[in-house]
C-alpha cells in the first residue's frame, strides 16, 4: 500500500497514472485532495500470476486482430473471470484493511483503477477501466479492487490498446481507494478549450449531485467558458437528475425538483475561483489538464486530473509575442507526422525559419501579417493557393490578434515574392534538368565509401549544394512564370470569353513534367507484364499476401517471361523508387526498398489498359491541349482588338507549355538527393547496430541530423531519448493537424465563403475543370488501392507518389490541397476533375457512392 502522502511522480510503475496524478495534486498548495490510498501493481503482478493458464491466455490475446471484435469480446471476459476467481493473500488482506482502519473504516470510498499505461500525457486511455463509488467496508472494497483489476481486460481496454501499440503483458494495474464526498455539485475543468484547442480559454461543466451524472450522459450540465479570470460565456442547462449515493452503497439517479432544475449549478465567483485551481494544477502539471472536482458546501475539492491528449501541440516560443502559424504540411500535401530526422532534414534545406509541433512544421507569419503590405501579399497568395488558409488568417486579423506595425522596414516578406521575368525559353527548362541530374550524378559517385564522421560531415556540406539547386533564381522564374501564365489565362480568357478555367486544358500534356511521365511510364511497365499469364498471377499473389521487401523480384526470374517483367520493374524503380507516400521526410519508406507497393497499381493498369495507353494518353492530351488553343483563338479573334488579345493569349500559351510541367522538377531532383542521403545512413546505422551502438537501425529516424552527427563521432547514444521520441511519435501520428494555429493554442477554423454550391454539396477549392460522375474509392494507402476505369479517388491528400493511381481515376477529391499543389497539377495535366481542401471528405463519402465531382464550381455532390 501507498498513501497518497507517499506518492509523487517517480512512482508511476507503483501506482498508475491516476494514482501518481493524485499523490502530486496531494501535493499542491490550496488544493484540497480526499485522502486514500493505492493498491500497487505489485498486488496486481502477484495474484494474476497465480491465475492458471494467464500466459497463455495473454499470448492468444496478443495474436488477435484489432478489428476481430469476437476473438476480443471471448478471450478478454475469459480472463476477466479467472482474476475476478483468484484468490487475495492474506497480508494483502491485511494491509488494505490497516489502511481503512487509518482512514475510516466506516466511511464510504470510491475504487478505481490506475492502469500503468492510464492519463499519460500521450494517452488518456479515460473510461477503459473501471470506477466503483459509494463502496463501504473491508469486503465490499476486495470485492472491488478485484474488479478493478479484472477491468485491465475489458473488451474496450483490450482494443484500445490495440489501437494505440500498447502491449497487453506489460501494462499493470494499480487500484486507487480514496474518501467519497457527497457533493451539492460537481462536474468537469479543462483548462484548455477543448474545442478550439484554445489555452487561454477555460471551460468549466456543472451538475448537481456527483459527476457520473454528466460523464455518464444522464444530464447536460451548465457550461461556462472563462478568460483572465472573466467568464465570457455562460450556459444554463435543465438538470432534471442527478446521481447521488446510495443508504446501502453504489449510486442512484434521482429527479430534482423542478424550481432547481434551471437554476445555475455554479455562482460566476465560483467558476472564477475553480478555474483559478485549475490553472495551479496546470502550472504544477505543466500542460493543460481535465480536471474533475467536486463542489462541498462552499469548498472544492479535486478527485481527479490528467493530461488533455486531444489537443494539438503549441510551438515552443521564449517571448510573450502573439505568433500566427501556418501549416507546412498542407502546403506541401504531406500532412501526417514526421520523425525527427525528417524533420531536421526539411529545416536544413528549407530558406525560412519553421517552428515544430506535433512532429510536423509550422511557418509564423505574425510578423507580414504585422503590415498592410505584408497581410495583402500574404492573403493574395492564399486567396489563389488555399482559401481556407486565407480565411483563417482574416479570421485572425479581424480578431486584432496581431500587433500592427508600420509598412516601412517591416518584417520579412512572404514566400512567393515575384523574381524577375524570363523570356520564354524551352532550353533553359532542359538546362535546369540537366544541371540537376549531373549534380545528383556527382553526389553518388562522392558518397560512396564515406562512413563514421566523414560521411556526416560531407552530408551537412552537401545541403549547400541541394539548396544551391533548389532554390537557382532561374528555376524560381521559370515556376513563377508558368504559374503567372496560368493565372493570366484564366483571368483574361474569363474576362473576355466567359470561358472559366481554361488554363487547365491548355496545360494536358506540357512537356518535362516528371511527376505526369512517372505515372504513364508505369503503364508502360504494364505492357510488358500483360502478355505473361504466370507473371500476373503471381504478383497478384503478391499483392494478396501483403508481401514486403523485393525478394519477389528475385522470384520472377523462374517464370515465363519473369525476367522482362523483373527488368521493367527494376528500371521503373532506377527511375522514380526515391518517391513514396510522404516523401519529404526521409525516414519513409521509398518504393526502391518497398517495391511491393506498386504491384496493386501495375495489376490494376493490366485490367484497366489496353497496351500503348501511356503514349495514347500523352498524345490525346497533347492534341486536345492544341484543339483548345485553336478554339480560342479563332473565338478571340472575332472580338473586337480580337488580333491584338489573341497574340497576346498566344504568347502566353506559349509560355505556360514551356514552363508548366518544370514545377514538379525541382522537388523530384532534392527527393532524388534525399534518397541517396538516406541510404548511405543506413548503412551508417547498419555499422553502428554491428557496434552495439544502437539497438535497431532505424534508431537514427529519431535522431536529428545534427544528433547523429555527435552519435557517430562519439559512438554514444541516449537510449532513453530516442525510447521517448518513438512515443512521443505515437502519440502525434493520431493528432490531426491545423491548417493555422495560434500561439493561445487556438485552432482556427475556417470555411469557403461561397453560395454557389447546390445544398448538401461539400465545398472545396476547384483546380482542374469539368464535372464527372463515377463511383467513390476512398483510398487512404496506394498499396491497398484497387481502383477500375471510371472510379474517383477520395484521399486526405496526395503527392508524386500517387500519380500512378491517377492514370485510371476519372475524377480527384482530396482534404488537402491547393490550385497549385502537387494533385491539382497533375489532375490538370491529364484533365481530371478535381476538388482539392474538402474538409472531411474520406469520413462524409463513403467507399463505394456514387458521387459527382465539379470541378470547374469546386463542389462533391453525394449521389447516393
Amino acid at each position: 500500500m501507498l498513501g497518497f502522502e507517499d506518492i509523487d511522480s517517480t512512482n508511476a510503475a507503483d501506482v498508475g497514472g491516476k494514482g501518481v496524478h493524485l499523490g502530486e495534486l496531494s501535493r499542491i498548495d490550496g488544493i484540497r485532495v480526499p485522502d486514500g490510498f493505492c493498491v500497487t501493481t505489485d498486488a496486481f503482478q502477484r495474484v494474476v500470476a497465480e491465475v492458471p493458464s494467464i500466459d497463455a491466455q495473454l499470448d492468444l490475446l496478443s495474436r488477435v486482430k484489432p478489428d476481430d471484435r469476437a476473438a476480443i469480446r471471448t478471450l478478454s471476459a475469459d480472463i476477466r473471470r479467472a482474476v475476478e476467481g483468484a484468490a487475495m493473500p492474506d497480508d494483502l488482506v491485511a494491509a488494505i484493511g490497516e489502511s481503512l482502519a487509518r482512514l475510516g473504516e466506516h466511511a464510504s470510498y470510491a475504487v478505481r483503477s490506475s492502469a500503468t499505461a492510464e492519463d499519460l500525457p500521450t494517452a488518456s486511455f479515460a473510461g477503459q477501466q473501471d470506477s466503483y463509488l459509494n463502496v463501504v467496508g473491508l469486503a465490499a472494497i476486495l470485492r472491488h479492487v478485484q474488479r478493478c483489476w479484472a477491468s485491465l481486460f475489458t473488451e474496450r481496454a483490450v482494443t484500445y490498446r490495440h489501437h494505440n501499440g500498447f502491449d497487453h503483458r506489460k501494462v499493470r494495474m494499480a487500484v486507487v481507494v480514496q474518501r467519497m464526498v457527497f457533493p451539492d455539485a460537481a462536474g468537469v475543468l479543462f483548462t484548455a478549450d477543448p474545442v478550439t484547442s484554445n489555452r487561454k480559454i477555460a471551460t468549466v461543466e456543472a451538475g448537481w449531485g456527483l459527476g457520473e451524472a454528466l460523464v455518464s450522459g444522464l444530464v447536460t450540465g451548465d457550461v461556462y467558458t472563462v478568460r483572465d479570470d472573466q467568464v465570457v460565456t455562460r450556459a444554463v442547462a435543465t438538470k432534471p437528475r442527478s446521481v447521488q449515493a446510495s443508504p446501502g452503497g453504489g449510486t442512484q439517479d434521482v429527479p430534482i425538483e423542478p424550481q432547481r432544475q434551471t437554476r445555475p449549478a455554479l455562482t460566476d465567483a465560483q467558476v472564477v475561483r475553480l478555474v483559478r485551481l485549475g490553472r495551479r494544477i496546470e502550472a504544477h502539471f505543466g500542460r493543460p489538464q481535465d480536471i474533475e472536482w467536486c463542489l462541498v458546501g462552499d469548498d472544492f475539492h479535486i478527485v481527479q486530473s490528467r493530461p488533455i491528449t486531444t489537443l494539438f501541440p503549441v510551438p515552443a516560443t521564449d517571448d510573450q509575442e502573439n505568433h500566427v502559424y501556418v501549416s507546412v504540411g498542407h502546403q506541401q500535401m504531406m500532412t501526417d507526422a514526421m520523425k525527427p530526422l525528417g524533420l531536421s532534414l526539411w529545416q536544413l534545406t528549407t530558406p525560412r525559419p519553421m517552428h515544430e509541433a506535433g512532429g510536423r512544421l509550422f511557418v509564423d507569419v505574425a510578423p507580414v501579417l504585422a503590415t498592410s503590405a505584408g497581410r495583402a501579399r500574404l492573403l493574395g497568395t492564399f486567396g489563389n493557393s488555399d482559401p481556407l488558409v486565407r480565411d483563417a488568417l482574416q479570421t485572425v486579423l479581424d480578431r486584432g490578434f496581431v500587433r500592427a506595425l508600420p509598412d516601412e522596414g517591416s518584417g520579412p516578406a512572404p514566400a512567393g515574392d515575384t523574381p524577375a521575368p524570363i523570356e520564354t525559353d524551352p532550353a533553359v527548362v532542359t538546362e535546369l534538368i540537366r544541371h540537376s541530374e549531373a549534380s545528383v550524378a556527382t553526389l553518388r559517385r562522392e558518397i560512396q565509401g564515406l562512413s563514421g564522421p566523414a560521411l556526416l560531415d560531407f552530408i551537412l556540406a552537401d545541403i549547400a549544394e541541394l539548396k544551391r539547386i533548389l532554390f537557382d533564381p532561374r528555376s524560381s522564374q521559370v515556376i513563377m512564370a508558368g504559374m503567372e501564365a496560368t493565372w493570366w489565362l484564366n483571368d483574361h480568357l474569363d474576362a473576355w470569353l466567359g470561358e472559366k478555367n481554361a488554363a487547365d486544358v491548355l496545360t494536358q500534356s506540357v512537356p518535362h513534367n516528371v511527376t505526369s511521365e512517372m505515372g504513364l511510364a508505369l503503364l508502360d511497365v504494364a505492357d510488358t507484364i500483360r502478355p505473361y499469364g504466370d507473371v500476373v498471377a503471381f504478383l497478384q499473389r503478391v499483392a494478396d499476401e501483403g508481401r514486403e521487401g523485393d525478394g519477389f523480384l528475385d522470384e520472377l526470374a523462374g517464370l515465363a517471361g519473369g525476367g522482362e517483367a523483373r527488368d521493367a520493374i527494376r528500371g521503373y524503380l532506377d527511375q522514380y523508387g526515391m518517391r513514396c507516400a510522404g516523401e519529404i521526410d526521409i525516414t519513409r519508406t521509398r518504393w526502391s526498398e518497398q517495391p511491393a507497393t506498386l504491384v496493386p497499381t501495375i495489376l490494376g493498369n493490366i485490367r484497366n489498359f489496353e497496351p500503348g495507353a501511356g503514349k495514347r494518353r500523352f498524345e490525346q492530351g497533347r492534341q486536345e491541349s492544341q484543339r483548345k488553343e485553336q478554339e480560342l483563338l479563332t473565338r478571340l479573334r472575332a472580338l473586337p482588338d480580337g488580333e491584338q488579345k489573341a497574340a497576346e493569349t498566344k504568347r502566353m500559351i506559349d509560355r505556360v507549355r514551356a514552363f508548366a510541367g518544370y514545377r514538379e522538377y525541382p522537388k523530384y531532383g532534392m527527393i532524388s538527393r534525399y534518397f541517396v542521403y538516406k541510404q548511405a545512413l543506413l548503412r551508417e546505422a547498419d555499422r553502428l547496430v554491428q557496434s552495439g551502438v544502437l539497438r535497431e537501425r532505424e534508431d537514427i529516424f529519431f535522431l536529428r541530423l545534427e544528433e547523429l552527427q555527435e552519435v557517430v563521432r562519439t559512438n554514444e547514444v541516449d537510449a532513453e531519448l530516442i525510447r521517448e521520441r518513438r512515443e512521443a511519435f505515437r502519440s502525434y501520428e493520431a493528432l490531426t493537424p491545423p491548417r493555422v494555429l495560434t500561439s493561445d493554442g487556438e485552432v482556427i477554423t475556417s470555411r469557403y465563403r461561397r453560395d454557389d454550391a447546390p445544398p448538401g454539396a461539400l465545398a472545396g477549392l476547384p483546380v482542374s475543370a469539368g464535372t464527372v460522375e463515377g463511383r467513390a474509392r476512398v483510398v487512404m494507402d496506394m498499396a491497398q488501392a484497387d481502383l477500375e476505369a471510371g472510379d474517383i479517388l477520395v484521399t486526405a491528400y496526395t503527392d508524386p507518389s500517387w500519380t500512378p493511381l491517377f492514370v485510371a481515376a476519372a475524377g480527384l477529391v482530396t482534404e488537402v490541397g491547393g490550385l497549385m499543389t502537387h494533385g491539382a497539377v497533375i489532375a490538370r495535366e491529364y484533365g481530371l476533375p478535381a476538388v482539392v481542401g474538402v474538409e472531411q471528405a474520406t469520413r462524409l463519402i463513403r467507399d463505394g457512392q456514387r458521387i459527382r465531382v465539379n470541378g470547374t464550381d469546386g463542389y462533391v455532390e453525394i449521389l447516393t
